[in-house]
C-alpha cells in the first residue's frame, strides 16, 4: 500500500463518516469504526512519510492496532 492507496482510503472513510453525519440518527457503533480506522490511516500515512524523509523503506511501515493508535499519548 502506498501513500496514494491510503489516501484513497482516507477520502472514502471521510466521505462515509459525511454521510454518516448527515443522518438524522446515525449509526454510532459504524461512526466509532470509521473514526478509528480513519486514525489508523493517517497514523500509517505519517510512518510512512517520516520513514522516507529519514532514508528508510516507508513500505516498511505497518499499520498499528486500533488500540495502539487510539491510546497514544506524546
Amino acid at each position: 500500500m502506498d501513500d496514494g492507496d491510503v489516501l484513497g482510503r482516507v477520502k472514502a472513510l471521510v466521505d462515509e463518516e459525511h454521510k454518516l453525519r448527515g443522518h438524522h440518527e446515525p449509526d454510532h457503533a459504524r461512526l466509532a469504526q470509521v473514526e478509528a480506522e480513519l486514525d489508523q490511516c493517517w497514523d500509517l500515512l505519517r510512518q510512512r512519510r517520516a520513514r522516507e524523509e529519514f532514508g528508510q523503506n516507508p513500505d516498511e511501515a505497518g499499520v498499528r492496532s486500533k488500540q495502539e493508535v487510539e491510546h497514544y499519548q506524546q
